[in-house]
């Protein structure tokens, strides 16, 4: 795999900041601002996806296990602020005198609930990745488990109706952490947020890519058995990666609340991960920015050609990604090296790649000394 450049990634890290942060929320209006700051959670969730699975080989297909997470924990200290002192307007019509559930209640606290959003997923993570990498478990069957587990996950949701809304959700926020959610000036503030967090992850992420950690997630992926020889625990590899995914995973659904006013199971669902994944897998899983802008690309796709023609969006979707897999297995951020590549004389062209499983070994005790 061809080498990020640093400065050139930061550069254009740069670049996509300025255009987030400086020039979207003057030329936008109110409506796309909110989409866009929409497509940032989804794009925010999908820098995790491209650090676990296309870096470290994990197809994490139950991201909405952690979008959940962080969503949920958002929406309740949301709908308990705009309760006031009583019980969420849902729960009264299903029982009046009921009293508010004991989970609910530590969520009154704003401290409480962003250490909520951070501390739940990387709890989570951490015993369900332990659990499975120790054990070895790799490949089809981690990623079943993993979509097993969201599939639960939204059923127990749907079922649970007076305590968490069931299929209805959670909805009617009126503020967030003392702003009012209809002014304008803070919905902006809220997109802002929301794209200096994809700033924030796409920096980090950045920063991994080109550490230690990063070449050996990478040599993980490619050469496991050797990565063991040598002295690393793959296990403890995968799983800061996994952990770290998932982190950026509820951090997306912390701030998909408060942007589009309502979360319910099927943001959560085995379709919502699969269309985490397709935009992963759309701009390029082991990219840079590859992961972030197509899973913007497919969120635009969704809002915009989903709401004009439900039925055809699918088919267009599908059309995509067969054409994708077929010519640009690596994602759209491949065009860009090749073009770059065909440009370059042959004698100037680099020497084919050797393999990743003959040069595992030398690169790894580089890493080790």
């Amino acid at each position: 795999m061809t080498k990020l450049k640093p400065r050139l990634s930061l550069l254009g890290i740069g670049v996509f900041a300025v255009l987030l942060l400086g020039v979207a929320p003057v030329v936008l209006t109110d409506h796309w601002l909110g989409n866009l700051g929409k497509y940032c959670c989804w794009a925010i969730a999908a820098v995790g996806i491209g650090l676990a699975w296309g870096r470290g080989g994990m197809l994490v297909m139950g991201q909405g296990v952690f979008f959940a997470l962080g969503a949920y924990s958002m929406a309740m200290h949301l709908t308990l602020e705009s309760a006031g002192d009583g019980v969420p307007g849902f729960m009264v019509l299903y029982d009046p005198l009921a009293p508010l559930p004991a989970f609910w209640e530590p969520f009154r606290s704003p401290a409480f609930t962003l250490a909520a959003v951070v501390l739940l997923p990387v709890i989570a993570a951490g015993i369900l990745g332990f659990a499975l990498f120790k054990r070895r478990v790799k490949g089809a069957y981690f990623a079943i488990l993993t979509q097993a587990l969201t599939v639960a996950l939204a059923t127990l949701i749907s079922s649970t109706i007076r305590e968490t809304g069931g299929d209805t959700g959670l909805s009617d926020f009126k503020y967030f952490f003392g702003f009012v959610l209809n002014d304008p000036a803070n919905r902006t503030l809220v997109y802002l947020i929301a794209a200096g967090l994809l700033v924030v992850c796409l920096l980090v992420v950045w920063q991994l890519y080109r550490s230690r950690f990063g070449e050996l997630l990478v040599a993980t992926r490619d050469a496991e058995e050797r990565v063991r020889f040598l002295g690393y625990d793959p296990a403890n590899i995968k799983l800061v990666a996994f952990v770290i995914s998932a982190l950026m995973a509820s951090i997306a659904g912390a701030m998909f609340v408060p942007i589009v006013g309502i979360i319910t199971p099927a943001e959560i669902g085995a379709a919502a991960s699969i269309l985490m994944i397709a935009g992963v897998a759309l701009g390029g899983r082991a990219s840079l920015f590859g992961p972030a802008l197509g899973a913007m690309a497919v969120g635009w796709g969704q809002s915009s050609l989903g709401s004009a023609w439900p039925d055809g969006w699918t088919y267009i979707l599908g059309l995509l990604f067969v054409v994708v897999i077929l010519f640009f297995p690596k994602g759209l951020s491949s065009v860009l090296g090749r073009f770059t590549a065909a440009r370059r004389s042959p004698g100037e062209r680099p020497p084919a790649a050797v393999s990743a499983e003959a040069t595992a070994a030398p690169e790894l005790e580089g890493v080790k000394a």
